[in-house]
């Protein structure tokens, strides 16, 4: 695919620049080709930067941009032999994590708007007394593989046996959590079924025309969302963050089907010495209830002293912007954001935090936002439901001060 400016009818007038997200074209002073004596014109050039999004030609009026697609791929597979909505139940040392009850519940959407069976793939050791568990949270079947080898995370074997089972039982849609166990075998499974895949999405959907899988994830640096199809082969993959969907509450009187499936597998190359779990002196911001969290309008790493101050008091945990984190000021433990952790808390406390879109992508889901801000045009209050204009420097401690009292 290539991005060609037709040079005739290119006037330079640049209203392709404004459109370029990438900053890709620039306006040069040439030679125009074929006149009779030398004569120099403005003309647009593209730089390597430019990756083909095509933005640009529907605002060139003179139609000078063309941009050459390669002939549409043709699908290499029977899709209607790929049925039912699977999700990868993770599990950590037996226990079921929430983002896989998480998909569950979004799973039940997606199943029950295509008619079709929801399926999670539980794979572990020992691990079959909890597959009532996924039931509960809405699957209709299990497919359960339970073998010594993937008793601990090998990516290896997590790779082969998923590949396999997607091969033989050939599901439409494969989703799992975005999480280090996702991101790191996931997309190795799609290699090997040669499929695509979608990472960190915020939104699926299915569409009534074609009935496909609309997987929506930010875009262009969190600029943009973007809805993503995968219209010629299956399955349809995507990743999802923790806290990006509510997990609904638990059905014990459901009921469905186990499949166990016999799986040979060896060791892999790799061996786990040890397992270091997470920091255990702070509240997880991913899990907490309560967040007050910081970004550059703090004004340094001192003052999310006052953050934590009141955090104390509410038995909160301590988030951070990604301006923030990239100052110095705290570690990327505490990131919220796109490039951070996703939290879905109750109450989400932003001090000092503008509301860019990339951080807005990590909290918007949160049930209540009350936003602290002397900027009374700050993006961060389209999204809070209270707002406070002022000094936090101020309003923190008084906040603090209130609660200690009472």
């Amino acid at each position: 695919m290539s991005l060609e400016i037709i040079q005739d009818k290119c006037t330079g007038c640049g209203l392709c620049l404004k459109a370029c997200p990438f900053g890709s074209l620039s306006l040069e002073m040439r030679d125009k080709v074929g006149a009779p004596h030398p004569k120099f014109k403005r003309i647009v050039m593209v730089d390597v930067s430019c990756n083909l999004c095509g933005a640009c030609v529907p605002t060139c009026k003179f139609e000078a941009m063309k941009l050459h697609r390669p002939d549409e791929p043709q699908p290499s597979v029977n899709l209607a032999d790929f049925k039912g909505i699977w999700v990868y139940a993770e599990q950590r040392e037996g226990v079921i994590q929430d983002v896989s009850f998480e998909l569950l519940s979004k799973g039940r959407e997606l199943a029950d708007a295509r008619q079709t069976d929801l399926v999670a793939v539980f794979l572990g050791h020992n691990i079959r007394e909890k597959a009532e568990e996924l039931f509960h949270h809405g699957a209709d079947k299990v497919l359960l593989v339970d073998h010594p080898v993937l008793g601990v995370f090998d990516s290896d074997a997590y790779t082969d046996i998923f590949a396999e089972l997607v091969k033989k039982h050939k599901p439409e849609v494969v989703l799992a959590g975005g999480t280090s166990v996702g991101r790191t075998f996931i997309p190795r499974v799609a290699i090997r079924v040669k499929t695509g895949l979608t990472a960190d999405c915020t939104g699926l959907d299915i569409d009534e025309k074609d009935k496909l899988l609309l997987q929506t994830r930010p875009a262009f640096g969190g600029n943009i969302m973007a809805t993503i199809i995968c219209p010629n082969h299956r399955p349809q993959m995507a990743t999802v963050r923790h806290k990006v969907f509510k997990k609904q509450k638990p059905d014990t009187a459901r009921k469905g089907q186990i499949i166990e499936e016999a799986a040979d597998l060896k060791a892999g190359r790799s061996k786990v010495v040890d397992v270091i779990h997470e920091m255990t002196n702070e509240i997880n911001v991913a899990e907490a209830d309560i967040i007050v969290s910081g970004g550059r309008g703090l004004g340094g790493p001192e003052k999310f002293q006052l953050l934590f101050d009141l955090a104390h008091e509410l038995g909160a945990a301590v988030g951070a912007s990604r301006g923030a984190v990239d100052a110095g000021w705290i570690s990327s433990f505490h990131q919220v954001g796109q490039t951070g952790k996703t939290v879905c808390p109750k109450l989400y406390i932003a001090c000092g935090i503008s509301g860019a879109i990339q951080h807005l992508v990590g909290m918007s889901s949160s049930d209540m936002i009350v936003a602290i801000n002397k900027d009374p045009a700050a993006p961060i209050f389209d999204v809070a439901d209270y707002g406070i204009v002022g000094d936090l420097n101020e309003i923190l401690p008084m906040l603090t001060k209130v609660l200690k009292e009472g």
